[in-house]
């Protein structure tokens, strides 16, 4: 079993600090944790973060994951499907949302002028959901 996320009560975000380039993700792509129990090893917890591309940034490869994810664009731009040059893809605007069971391949993506997004990453089968 995880332990449990912390209980944070309305906190301050800041735009500049705590800002870090996951692991695999090409830089120009961070993330800020918001709280967080995922065990990827032992697939028990979950993830709420925020995700932000710098304009221009992009993946070239498609992702897949053992967890759920949703997501929502909170502001910007995002391109879904582009190819490994960057071009092509669907774009969508601020107030969309997806939501994906684990298994499922999603991407590339791109942002032409940035974007903010908010996700949540987790494990159905733990006891919290």
């Amino acid at each position: 079993m995880s332990k449990n996320k912390p209980h944070i009560e309305f906190t301050k975000l800041s735009p500049e600090k705590n800002w870090h380039t996951p692991k695999g993700y090409p830089s120009g792509i961070e993330q800020q944790i918001l709280a967080s129990d995922i065990d990827e090893f032992k697939k028990t917890g979950s993830r709420s973060r925020l995700l932000r591309f710098k304009p221009g940034v992009f993946t070239t490869d498609q992702f897949i994951h053992d967890h759920w994810e949703e997501v929502y664009l909170v502001s910007g731009d995002l391109i879904v499907g582009n190819d490994k040059n960057g071009n092509g893809g669907e774009q969508f605007t601020e107030s969309t949302y997806a939501c994906r069971p684990p298994g499922v391949y999603h991407g590339p993506f791109k942002s032409e002028n940035g974007c903010i997004l908010f996700e949540l990453h987790y494990y159905k089968n733990d006891e919290n959901f």
